[in-house]
């Protein structure tokens, strides 16, 4: 019992360590150089897992990205550079964060206006149930006849510590 308690928590562990998908062979001797791809490869979307970046994903596809970044930054492209290439190459899907252009203009204003309308509207309900007062949320009083239909019923059965 304790191999597999042993076990399991290793596995656990393993899961928890951050995806190493970059293989050694990718590796550029320069550190500043490495330095760059991998910040660029962090926001560059793998086209076959579409929720990852190309850093994180171990797709074949992924993998020619990231050796085509470090071909560009070997060949002295800015990193700007570097994204305009792959963005020429590919269209705007490839980068995880998209530019804030006329194309992507409702992809950035439509989540905050959204958010903004459900507060507002959020505030003009509670402020109308503010102005109906107390009472508008409770059923209406009994007449006299349930009242009284009431009573003969809580006379008629004895309170449950009596029973």
């Amino acid at each position: 019992m304790r191999r597999v308690l042993v076990a399991a928590c290793f596995l656990a562990l393993l899961g928890l360590s951050p995806a190493r998908a970059v293989l050694p062979d990718e590796v550029m001797s320069d550190p500043a150089k490495e330095a760059r791809a991998r910040e660029l490869s962090r926001e560059l979307r793998c086209m076959v897992c579409q929720n990852q970046s190309i850093d994180d994903s171990e797709a074949p596809l992924a993998r020619d990205l990231r050796l085509l970044v470090r071909e560009r930054i070997a060949a002295g492209d800015s990193d700007p550079q570097v994204i305009d290439f792959l963005v020429a190459r590919y269209g705007e899907f490839v980068l995880l964060k998209p530019r804030f252009e006329r194309q992507t203009l409702a992809l950035w204003l439509v989540p905050p206006l959204v958010l903004f309308g459900g507060g507002l509207a959020l505030w003009f309900h509670v402020r109308r149930r503010a102005k109906a007062g107390p009472e508008a949320g409770s059923p209406p009083p009994l007449t006299p006849g349930e009242e009284a239909r009431l009573a003969a019923l809580l006379a008629a059965d004895p309170p449950p510590e009596k029973r």
